[in-house]
């Protein structure tokens, strides 16, 4: 076989596990919504939930799995940020860099369901922070912080050592360097992380049933005192989330229209991971060609 022929079959193949992949995806987000849409009212995303009676909605669940999110992210984000640095950057090839690459993999590969029964008896139980969205966020930063560590490490490392030799060539130090050229140069990878971490968080269902609860008081959202117990903002509160209500409903067989509020909030959850997906895209390649100058 010719190398121009290897090369075409080769490049078919290629194509054509691109186009396999895609065609999953489109069948499965396609599958969801296509059932879920027609179950999406205004009444079902501003209504709360109904235990044993049918007719109830996911706003709190809903509220609840966006504020889960952001902070989460809050907690892991600096802290994957400054070891994601300092594992590119500064840390020298030895065995405390090896034994801390170790400790990330053996962190990644942890069942959520072992995260979460950590969580619960570390967080609700011995720290008496009870069922509580603080307790939920803490528990998923712990398999969260890999995944954004190794992919914020890999964008740092992709920037070419060019850019950093040209800014210790024009006096900067190494911390300026890093902050002015570097983290600019990496952010759309940077992005991709957070993108990729986001969806598993706001998906997560197995490590929050052992700590954020499967309860979804009612909150006034009227209340913006996060010390108060009925305050929207309060972390300390029980909080079921998307994911978690999905799942409740479907298993426990006690809401009469179980079917319509699953396949709904179902397609929910899809579009709200497509928007942020798409969001953080857009904002990524604004902030990059702002922060570099290009076009």
């Amino acid at each position: 076989m010719t190398p121009q022929r290897t090369n075409r079959v080769a490049t078919l193949l290629i194509n054509s596990m691109v186009v396999f992949v895609i065609l999953i995806l489109v069948f499965l987000v396609g599958d969801i919504l296509t059932i879920g849409l027609p179950h999406v009212t205004w009444h079902l995303l501003t209504s709360p939930s109904q235990s044993f009676a049918a007719g109830g909605g996911i706003r709190d669940q809903l509220f609840n799995s966006c504020y889960l999110l952001v902070l989460t992210l809050v907690i892991s984000f600096p802290l994957a940020l400054g070891a994601a640095i300092y594992l590119a950057e500064y840390a020298a090839d030895n065995w405390l860099t090896d034994l801390i690459r170790t400790a990330i993999e053996v962190l990644s590969s942890l069942p959520s369901v072992v995260v979460g029964l950590f969580g619960y008896l570390l967080f609700v139980i011995q720290f008496h922070f009870g069922f509580s969205i603080l307790s939920g966020a803490i528990a998923l930063t712990f398999f969260n912080l890999p995944l954004l560590i190794r992919s914020i490490e890999g964008s740092l490392n992709a920037v070419p050592t060019s850019q950093h030799e040209a800014g210790v060539s024009l006096g900067l130090s190494n911390w300026r360097t890093i902050k002015g050229i570097i983290l600019p140069a990496a952010l759309p990878g940077i992005l991709t992380g957070i993108i990729l971490s986001a969806g598993r968080v706001f998906g997560e269902a197995s490590a929050l049933i052992y700590t954020a609860g499967q309860s979804a008081p009612i909150v006034s959202y009227t209340n913006w005192n996060p010390l108060s117990a009925d305050s929207f903002l309060n972390p300390m509160r029980p909080a079921e989330t998307l994911a978690v209500h999905i799942w409740k409903v479907n298993t426990e067989g006690v809401t009469p229209d179980a079917l319509t509020i699953s396949s709904g909030a179902s397609a929910v959850l899809i579009i709200v991971l497509l928007i942020v997906n798409l969001s953080a895209r857009a904002l990524g390649t604004h902030l990059y060609r702002k922060m570099t100058g290009h076009k």
